[in-house]
């Protein structure tokens, strides 16, 4: 009865405007959004779908605002609940309804037509809720008239109001969820049809489940400047700009290291990627997101520049700036030994898998980096060749020992003698160098950061 009785007050203001004397119409602008819609015969399947939806949505609509409001006509309305094999709007369940209309609301911004079109393209943010309590996002395109989300488009622009504006639209505009999202995206149809290829559903199966999930999309200049150098599987590939369990909006990134839906070789171990965060996001130290927070039903697209190819050890050692002395180590300081190319050795390939033990910069920063043949065996006195002993492959309690490329044995111990995850004995002997992460997955071998460079038995 209160939702009756608000909308009865909206007539009343409507009726109140009216002058008996000249029997003049009120100008539109001079009527907020939800008196605007109760006046437009066409809206009425949205002026009952207001009243059905739990919540004071004609109140909020009937504020200051600004509103932008994508209305569906009545066939729009009509043609959803046919497909929805809904009877009625009584059939649809309040909440849904809530929040698919909420969907229709961008607040704070009165977008006109000529606002669109001069932007040609771009996403907006609604009033529903989406995937981590953020605001749903919402595609515009103005390449041929001005459409929404790829599928509902304006036929009655910019009916102004005193709280915003409102646009009439040929379709109701649901819930997207990650897949809808990159569909209606031309920038990203490399992706969808890499998605989709021979038929394959493994994907769009997993990206319109419920749940949650950030996906790093590579737009259409990014796939066509990718290569596949290492003639990495498209699936694994794909699979590798996936993060599960997680809708990681920009504003949570850090520098660190995530988990991607891509394995190592036949195993379940998940492969690291590595996010920096210092001067925008890169990924792995090769592609930077060029249009954050795309926000979906069920997680959050970041769309990105470049391919996230499958990474190696050298990867991360490249890209994680925590590393960066060891890198010049394996390069510059060591010109007679090309570790570049054997530690990019592909999985499956000797010498690889690899066992690398990274010593931070400031590990190498407490030692006298020594000239270039004892540093050679230093730096292979870090790797272990043929396997990749990820932490739970160690014996706990216990110790694991394999042989360096240099020659001389490492030993892992469990459990630590201090606050490290492990600690690890080099080849002359030190045994308190602390592991301080572990597990940073590459596709051809696994990475555990030491905080001590290991020194191996110099004098056999």
């Amino acid at each position: 009865m209160k939702k009756l009785a608000l909308i009865f007050l909206s007539f009343a203001t409507i009726l109140s405007c009216s002058n008996d004397d000249d029997n003049t119409t009120p100008e539109l602008e001079s009527l907020n959004i939800v008196e605007s819609a109760l006046i437009t015969s066409d809206l009425s399947n949205l002026v009952a779908a207001l009243q059905a939806a739990d919540g004071d949505l004609v109140n909020v609509l009937s504020g200051s605002g600004p509103f932008t409001v994508l209305a569906p006509n009545n066939a729009a309305f009509t043609a959803f609940l046919s497909a929805n094999n809904f009877a009625s709007l009584a059939d649809v369940p309040t909440d849904i309804l809530k929040q698919i209309l909420l969907n229709h609301v961008i607040y704070d911004a009165t977008l006109m037509s000529t606002d669109l079109i001069a932007a040609g393209s771009g996403y907006a943010s609604t009033e529903a809720t989406g995937a981590g309590d953020n605001k749903m996002s919402i595609y515009f395109d103005t390449s041929s008239g001005v459409t929404f989300n790829g599928i509902s488009n304006v036929d009655t622009p910019d009916i102004e109001a005193i709280n915003g504006v409102i646009h009439i639209v040929d379709a109701v505009i649901g819930l997207p969820n990650i897949v809808d999202h990159a569909v209606a995206n031309p920038n990203l149809t490399n992706l969808v049809s890499a998605l989709t290829t021979d038929g394959n559903t493994t994907f769009t199966d997993l990206l319109s489940t419920p749940g949650d999930f950030t996906v790093f999309a590579p737009t259409n200049d990014g796939f066509t400047a990718f290569t596949n150098p290492a003639g990495n599987a498209l699936n694994d590939i794909l699979s590798n700009h996936v993060v599960t369990e997680v809708t990681a909006t920009a504003s949570g990134l850090a520098n660190s290291y995530v988990k991607t839906a891509a394995t190592f070789g036949a195993t379940t171990n998940n492969l690291s990627l590595y996010i920096n965060t210092d001067n925008g996001v890169t990924l792995n130290g090769i592609s930077t997101v060029v249009i954050p927070d795309i926000i979906a039903s069920n997680g959050v697209i970041h769309a990105v520049d470049a391919v996230i190819d499958i990474p190696t050890v050298v990867t991360f050692a490249v890209a994680d700036p925590n590393f960066s002395t060891l890198a010049t180590a394996l390069t510059t300081l060591t010109p007679s030994t090309d570790f570049v190319a054997t530690l990019s050795t592909a999985n499956g390939t000797d010498p690889a898998p690899f066992t690398v033990f990274a010593p931070t910069n400031d590990a190498f920063a407490a030692i006298t980096v020594p000239e270039e043949s004892v540093l050679t065996q230093v730096l292979l006195h870090h790797v272990i060749g043929g396997m990749n002993v990820a932490s739970g492959d160690l014996n706990n309690p216990g110790d694991t020992v394999a042989p360096s490329l240099e020659g001389d044995n490492l030993t892992i111990t469990l459990p630590s003698t201090n606050t490290n995850i492990a600690d690890l004995t080099d080849g002359s002997g030190v045994s308190d160098i602390g592991i301080v992460t572990v597990d940073v997955q590459a596709g051809n071998g696994v990475i555990h950061v030491i905080d001590k460079v290991a020194i191996p038995n110099l004098m056999n």
